[in-house]
């Protein structure tokens, strides 16, 4: 890098002797203007300005619900050995037949009866009007699922990806038929489980048999769509009917957010602390930005953490997956649809907020912004798009877009926090003196309180395997 010469070199290279005061030399009795310490890592962290928050007093925060029956997620778990996938025998819990199941060796020997099969773009997995005859477990890939239509086309019902299962209830049904036909949109690996193999397993464990044969007697629930206990109501009645009695019942034992922490312990010297003060307070700028850090790592956990993170929480049921990779306008619709009771905002990493840009401006779609807190924020169907650098982005080049409704009052995502606790120096985050140590380094506690918490589950929709990079 070229460094600009002084007056003084500049004179002797034409042969001048200068004559006046260099500015090198004036500079030692000029003030010098200074910013304060800049950082890059600041973002503008979008989720924690938009979050409504709520006061927990108790550091704990429970949400109440009403009674749902959970039948498991579907979702089952692979590891990979070269081309070779097996499935982890846990995971298999996850399917409704099995819930509660906890026999490992059972479990063990059921996993390796999953026959793994390969299909190319374009061949069908399973076929409308088939005999079932066992499950599928899609371990990579993306398929479509779909029927023949009113009027003879396909219908598309959803995009079934990494993960999913497909005809668990043919393992408990010996008569059960395939209702759709499943499509490869990609080069896709399943892992197939006949209902020969699992009766093979089942002869030799009674065990497993009695729950296999307990699921299938069990009584369907009285349910509503969402999975919760009916409410008995009549309607459209006339004359003096007998009225159904009915009540609402709740979880018995209902979800809790301990309010989490992130904390630091910041050192001054206190020598620096004492000479060091004008025009800035050092110890105020060294708190200033380890508050700028804790608050950059306070997004990442609501957005991260395994426990309560947002990514980690969304119900799978309003988890959908892109129909073709890049995040289409098509997709974001499906995306609204899962989130249709007054969406208050999606969120996205910037890049995956630049590939929907790049597949509107393909189709000709120009979505026009919104202006909120004085910022032109990019919007689909009047709903504003929120860039979040936490978001992560796979090494596959894929993310994930969120799409939230906010706000106790129309059961939506809420933030936790605590305020007014001791030496508090902003809502829910205290600086509190530690010590001054034989060596004169002062000590300072630096913590920020938070959580995050999901009141229903239709308050979040996710839209994953987003390609980013196309």
């Amino acid at each position: 890098m070229a460094i600009a010469a002084t007056d003084e070199e500049l004179a002797a290279q034409n042969g001048q002797a200068p004559t006046s005061l260099a500015t090198a030399a004036a500079r030692n009795l000029a003030t010098t203007t200074k910013t304060v310490p800049q950082m890059q890592g600041i973002s503008s962290r979008w989720l924690l300005r938009l979050l409504p928050w709520v006061q927990v007093s108790g550091g704990t925060y429970r949400v109440n619900r009403r009674l749902a029956y959970a039948v498991g997620s579907g979702r089952v778990s692979f590891s990979t050995t070269g081309d070779q996938v097996s499935v982890i025998p846990p995971s298999l819990v996850e399917l409704a037949p099995l819930r509660g199941f906890e026999d490992q060796d059972l479990l063990n020997a059921l996993a390796g009866r999953f026959v793994q099969e390969e299909y190319a773009r374009g061949q069908a997995i399973v076929e409308e009007g088939t005999a079932a005859g066992g499950m599928v477990l899609i371990v990579h890939g993306k398929a479509d699922k779909a029927r023949v239509g009113k009027y003879g086309d396909p219908a598309i019902l959803e995009v079934i990806t990494d993960g999913d299962a497909l005809g668990v209830e043919s393992l408990v049904d010996p008569d059960a038929r395939w209702d759709f036909t499943a499509t490869a949109v990609v080069p896709t690996t399943v892992m197939r489980l006949t209902r020969e193999a699992l009766l093979a397993v089942a002869a030799q464990a009674p065990a497993l048999a009695a729950a296999l044969e307990a699921y299938r007697a069990a009584p369907a629930p009285s349910a509503n769509r969402f999975g919760e206990a009916d409410i008995e109501l009549m309607s459209g009645h006339r004359g003096e009917q007998e009225l159904p009695a009915t009540f609402a019942d709740y979880e018995t034992s209902p979800r809790e957010y301990d309010l989490a922490v992130a904390q630091t312990a910041l050192r001054v010297h206190s020598r620096v602390a004492d000479l060091y003060n004008d025009p800035m307070n050092q110890v105020e700028q060294q708190l200033r930005l380890t508050t700028e850090a804790l608050r950059e790592r306070q997004e990442h956990e609501m957005m991260n953490n395994p426990e309560f993170g947002l990514l980690h929480n969304a119900d799978l049921g309003q988890r959908i997956s892109t129909r073709t990779g890049p995040p289409t306008p098509d997709d974001m619709d499906d995306l609204l649809a899962q989130v249709w009771k007054s969406p208050t905002f999606y969120m996205a990493h910037p890049r995956t907020i630049a590939a929907f840009g790049r597949e509107c401006s393909r189709r000709g779609i120009y979505p026009q912004s919104v202006e909120l807190m004085g910022n032109h924020i990019p919007a689909w169907r009047g709903i504003p798009f929120f860039p979040c650098n936490k978001v992560p982005i796979s090494e596959t080049r894929t993310s994930s877009i969120l799409l939230m409704r906010t706000g106790e009052a129309v059961q939506g995502v809420v933030g936790l926090h605590q305020t007014g606790i001791p030496d508090e120096v902003q809502p829910s985050l205290n600086v509190r003196f530690m010590n001054i140590d034989e060596k004169g380094v002062i000590s300072y506690l630096v913590s920020a309180y938070y959580s995050v918490a999901v009141l229903v589950p239709d308050a979040l929709g996710i839209l994953e395997n987003v390609e980013v990079g196309f």
